[in-house]
C-alpha cells in the first residue's frame, strides 16, 4: 500500500461525499485555513492546551510527512468551486511497532463520520506498515471521539493524565 499517494471516497452520515486522501506539502495553505475555521474548544482538546496559531516551523511539521514513521490523512469536501480540507488524522511512531493517534475535524464538519473513516483507514495503513499497535489520549469530555475509538475497538488502558482516557488498539 502507498500510504503517500492514499485517496479514497466516502459516504458521510449525512448523505454528503468526502475525500480521504494523503496529506501533501502543497496542502499547506488549505491545512492552515482548516485550522482557522476549528473552534478553541476542538483545538484544545486536539493539542490538550489552548491555542489559536501555529508556527512555521509546527505547520511544516503537520505537512511535511515522510509516510513512514509519520502518517496523515486529510478529509476533503467539495466546496467554493475548489477542494476545502474539513478534517486529518495522523498518527506518529514512537517506539518501533507503536505509534500515537491524533485527529481534528472542523466544527461544522463534526458528527458526520469523517474521525470515524479516517481512523478506519490509518488502521489499515498502520496494519501495512508494520505496526503492531495504534494507541491516543482523548480527553475525558470529549464524549464524539471517546466514541469514535470505543466503536473501533479500541480497548481503554490505564490514563497517562488526569481528565483523560488512553486508548490501545492491537494490530
Amino acid at each position: 500500500m502507498d500510504a503517500a499517494n492514499f485517496s479514497v471516497n466516502e459516504s458521510l452520515r449525512d448523505g454528503g461525499r468526502v475525500t480521504i486522501r494523503s496529506l501533501k506539502p502543497e496542502d499547506r495553505a488549505a491545512f492552515v485555513e482548516a485550522a482557522r475555521q476549528t473552534s478553541s474548544q476542538s483545538i484544545y482538546r486536539r493539542f490538550f492546551a489552548p491555542r489559536r496559531n501555529f508556527t512555521e516551523g509546527e505547520t511544516s511539521f503537520f505537512v511535511n510527512i515522510d509516510f513512514v514513521k509519520h502518517v496523515a490523512l486529510i478529509a476533503v469536501v467539495a466546496a467554493d468551486g475548489g477542494d476545502r480540507i474539513v478534517g486529518g488524522g495522523r498518527y506518529i511512531v514512537g517506539q518501533p511497532g507503536e505509534a500515537e493517534l491524533a485527529f481534528m475535524v472542523v466544527d461544522q464538519y463534526q458528527g458526520k463520520g469523517i474521525g470515524a473513516a479516517v481512523l478506519r483507514h490509518l488502521i489499515v495503513i498502520a496494519g501495512h506498515g508494520g505496526l503492531r499497535e495504534l494507541s491516543a489520549d482523548v480527553l475525558a469530555d470529549n464524549r464524539s471521539m471517546l466514541k469514535v475509538f470505543e466503536r473501533s475497538g479500541f480497548q481503554i488502558g490505564p490514563n497517562r493524565e488526569p481528565g483523560t482516557k488512553h486508548f490501545t488498539f492491537q494490530l
